[in-house]
């Protein structure tokens, strides 16, 4: 049973709808798909590049619409609560965070009167990011997180949460599908010939090219996505990474990454069905090009930080193997802001 304060809540959670574009879920105080937009940007020798913007989001990132269903998860606890399948109070979750998703998920929480998020950041923080978490709510933990790769019972042991749940791995909560399903669909929704996109966790990317095979290999197409999709087969999804500890895409590198899903073979896989085309792949991106791509992006007025835009930043890389006349899209994943 739910106390008053629970049953607010539930009440405050709404659900438009799983998929019904009439009836878009975020974000949650001005509901519409898309959610963020989409405009052409000028890059020199290209003739048709467009932007997907989500610096548009609340606190500025894509992060937010992973925040959302998190909201959304917490609406599931009550739910089975008011139905006597759960008796104990709204557990709290555990997360290692650089900032922008930690951020993210607290002032949603925050906006929902739900448990406050557990952060565990490196010792080597930015005491700005650190002091901007610690005043909107998250409780606060670190560690040198270079050390070694942390399991899930290490990282809520470490978050003082050892019985409650950890949502950096958990794949129990559907982050390859689930996540960023809205988005993937505004994104695909431009029919681009090459879509470039951060690469951090992968989550983005591996939600993105999940719902690219759902469209390409079912008869049943789900009512968000609009065009050809035989148009998607002939994609090439590009993912941009680094592995310099030193970048400045500070958001796409980590000396460990022990939950990242979506790896060489499963591209290779999506590759051989036809899911996308043969460049769809990974790319590590060289430092100096960041710096032509910062330079571009604030020329045109875009809200970005390096790890935002690095997409733009390979496409520059690679444009002697990109054909000039393909449509491109590229994701800016936007740039937090911190109070």
């Amino acid at each position: 049973m739910l106390s008053k304060s629970e049953e607010k809540i539930l009440k405050s959670i709404v659900v438009a709808s799983e998929n019904d574009p009439q009836k878009p879920e975020f974000p949650p105080d001005d509901p519409k798909f898309p959610a963020t937009p989409t405009y052409k940007i000028k890059v020199p020798g290209f003739e048709n590049v467009w932007l997907k913007d989500e610096s548009y989001n609340p606190t500025g990132t894509h992060k937010d619409r992973m925040a959302w269903e998190l909201v959304v998860t917490y609406r599931n606890f009550l739910m089975a609560k008011k139905n006597w399948l759960m008796e104990w109070w709204l557990p709290q979750m555990s997360i290692i965070s650089s900032g922008s998703a930690a951020v993210a998920i607290q002032t949603m929480f925050k906006r929902y009167n739900l448990p406050n998020l557990k952060v565990l950041l490196d010792v080597g923080i930015d005491k700005n990011i650190l002091n901007s978490l610690k005043k909107i709510g998250c409780e606060i933990y670190t560690t040198n997180l270079t050390k070694k790769e942390l399991s899930p019972q290490e990282i809520l042991l470490m978050t003082n949460n050892s019985k409650w749940i950890e949502i950096t791995s958990s794949q129990a909560l559907d982050p390859s599908t689930r996540f960023y399903d809205w988005l993937s669909y505004e994104i695909l929704n431009n029919s681009p010939d090459y879509c470039f996109i951060p690469f951090g966790t992968g989550v983005l990317y591996e939600n993105i090219l999940n719902v690219n095979k759902q469209i390409v290999a079912s008869l049943n197409i789900d009512p968000r996505f609009k065009w050809d999709k035989k148009k998607l087969m002939r994609c090439d999804f590009i993912g941009a990474t680094t592995n310099n500890p030193t970048t400045k895409a500070t958001k796409l590198f980590s000396p460990h990454l022990p939950f990242t899903h979506f790896n060489e073979q499963r591209i290779n896989t999506y590759r051989h069905s036809w899911y996308c085309w043969p460049e769809s792949n990974v790319y590590i991106l060289q430092e100096h090009y960041l710096d032509e791509a910062m330079k571009i992006a604030e020329s045109q007025w875009i809200n970005c930080e390096p790890s935002g835009i690095a997409g733009l930043a390979l496409l520059i890389q690679m444009k002697d193997k990109i054909p000039k006349n393909k449509k491109i899209l590229i994701v800016n994943t936007g740039k937090t802001k911190y109070k």
